[in-house]
């Protein structure tokens, strides 16, 4: 019997659907091409959908997937780490394994499309641009409330301020990892170091893009660990702030304007 295709199998249609194919077909372009912009015009994407999904998938690894380089005859570029090949080679791996099991699946479930569409409406999605994944460092519990501080790697932490209810409810425990959730609008930008603030979280970094729109804009801060916070911000405070590529910066963020969710 011949293996089952797309066009013949339900099953392998679902699997073709679900896939996250843009991004990993985007850190192999990006590997092959040394360019995000040439990876991002080959595969159809903007630009700046391009650097989002690198920022998002940066934030939620534990190393960094991708890394600038400056200099050289073409002025630098944009190349995978290690790291991200090795996620490149274990996700193709696994892709095949998974392709494996849900045909198989099909030869015994007449009905396992319909099963499998509702598996993929659990998976999680939000409309938080900042998206941090890290282990909880310490919880302190108070009368109502509690402080999660999430350790996000190179030295950066995240603390949050939720009700005990849902410390409970998430099961958070020291060493779990855990998700912080910061949409950039409640992302707050200086360049004062010194300044004192009641925000909670200080992430200090450099610019390393900032876009303007026809009223806001978005200011990405490169933190010394590889992570990034984006942050939208008016066009006149931009300017006020003199904010630009390679300018020194913080964000700051408020501990009851993060967001704490746990893998599934």
């Amino acid at each position: 019997m011949s293996p089952p295709t797309a066009k013949t199998n339900p099953y392998a249609a679902a699997l073709s659907r679900g896939r996250r194919w843009d991004h990993l077909e985007l850190l192999e372009r990006i590997d092959a091409t040394g360019s995000i912009s040439t990876a991002a015009t080959d595969m159809g994407m903007s630009y700046k959908a391009a650097w989002q999904a690198v920022e998002c998938m940066n934030n939620l690894s534990e190393h960094p997937v991708v890394e600038r380089q400056t200099g050289g005859r073409k002025g630098g570029g944009t190349t995978l780490t290690p790291y991200g090949r090795r996620i490149i080679v274990a996700y193709r791996r696994l892709e095949k394994e998974r392709e494996r099991v849900l045909a198989a699946l099909g030869q015994i479930m007449d009905d396992f499309e319909q099963y499998y569409a509702l598996i993929r409406r659990f998976d999680m999605k939000t409309s938080a641009r900042n998206q941090f994944l890290g282990r909880i460092k310490t919880l302190q519990r108070g009368a109502i409330n509690s402080e999660v501080v999430l350790d996000i790697g190179g030295g950066d932490t995240l603390a949050a301020v939720i009700t005990n209810d849902s410390v409970d409810h998430l099961g958070l425990t020291p060493g779990l990892e855990a998700y912080g959730l910061v949409k950039a609008p409640w992302v707050i930008v200086t360049t004062d170091e010194t300044v004192k603030t009641s925000a909670r979280n200080r992430l200090c970094g450099t610019v390393v893009r900032c876009q303007e729109g026809a009223v806001n804009g978005e200011v990405v801060i490169e933190l010394p660990g590889g992570k990034l916070v984006v942050a939208t911000l008016t066009n006149e405070s931009i300017h006020e702030l003199g904010l630009a590529e390679g300018v020194r910066a913080c964000a700051l963020i408020k501990a009851s304007h993060v967001i704490l969710a746990i893998p599934s």
